[in-house]
């Protein structure tokens, strides 16, 4: 993978989101941000440091999610109690206060352990002074991925940065091997069955979703969509993030969702496909193979 964070447009793939950092009282070492070079900078080793069975990735492919720092942004986690507390500053060095409101949020925060277990998708508050507070819930033992997702509000066209640190909360990890890959799964009652069809350089994804043997068809919208899709790729955490391309049109989704979605990376993905029914958020988890 070419280590080069680039912006990506909205609805796609979205990849690219030094002390001490106590959550929920388990101190976590943050690895020293990477430095970027002047043309296509690979995440530091530091960033990858205490990351089992992590290679560094690849020159050949782009990468998406894997860069603290893009464009004179950067994303700072700083020390602290619970709930966790970053900053993201701009290109004259000062907190980024002013952000383009996408998918109903200023931003989005993910959390993804190193065998991609673990995953937390949350909305944090901005305080007064540019910094902002994730809850995220406790954070087993072992390496784990951050990733913030915003858009700068600097123009009708300003492009979207996905940014991350990696954290190590200590104690004995126990890695979890990553499931077989499979078209379906079962959550909350639900079967959700999830294709892929290569198209033109891409992928169409399509999720089809039952409940007791019927076509579920009552799917409310959740973040201006009726899905909400994350994957994220074995070995190096790279991150997909993309919504169903169905028009939204009142509680009344599904039951199947048609995603586009461009994934050059082959080998396995773990993905975690949110929708909501009756008020409730349910995560679906599969793992997704691209050859």
């Amino acid at each position: 993978m070419t280590a080069a964070a680039r912006p990506f447009s909205r609805g796609w793939l979205l990849a690219s989101c030094v002390p001490t950092l106590i959550v929920l009282g388990m101190a976590f070492s943050v690895p020293r941000s990477p430095q970027p070079a002047a043309a296509a900078p690979a995440p530091a080793a530091a960033d990858m440091a205490g990351m089992p069975g992590m290679a560094p990735p690849q020159a050949a492919a782009p990468a998406r999610g894997l860069a603290s720092e893009q464009d004179g942004y950067r994303l700072a986690l700083e020390t602290t109690t619970p709930p966790v507390r970053f900053t993201i500053t701009g290109p004259d060095g000062a907190p980024v206060t002013d952000l383009t409101v996408h998918q109903t949020k200023k931003l989005h925060f993910y959390a993804i352990r190193t065998d991609l277990t673990g995953f937390q998708h949350l909305h944090p508050e901005q305080a007064a002074d540019g910094s902002w507070t994730a809850d995220l819930a406790p954070l087993a033992p072992g390496t784990w991925r951050l990733y913030a997702d915003f858009i700068p509000a600097t123009g009708a066209h300003s492009p979207e940065y996905v940014l991350s640190r990696t954290v190590t909360v200590p104690g004995e990890a126990a890695p979890v091997p990553l499931p077989a890959p499979a078209e379906r799964t079962t959550v909350d009652g639900y079967t959700v069955t999830l294709r892929a069809q290569p198209m033109a350089g891409a992928y169409q994804l399509t999720a089809s979703l039952e409940q007791d043997g019927r076509p579920v068809t009552d799917l409310q919208p959740y973040l201006d969509s009726y899905a909400h899709l994350s994957a994220f790729h074995e070995g190096d955490q790279a991150l997909a993030h993309l919504h169903p391309a169905n028009a939204v049109t009142g509680d009344d989704g599904g039951p199947t969702l048609t995603f586009q979605a461009m994934l050059p990376e082959s080998g396995d993905w773990r993905v975690f496909l949110q929708f909501q029914t009756a008020g409730r958020l349910h995560t679906a988890e599969l793992t997704l193979r691209i050859s």
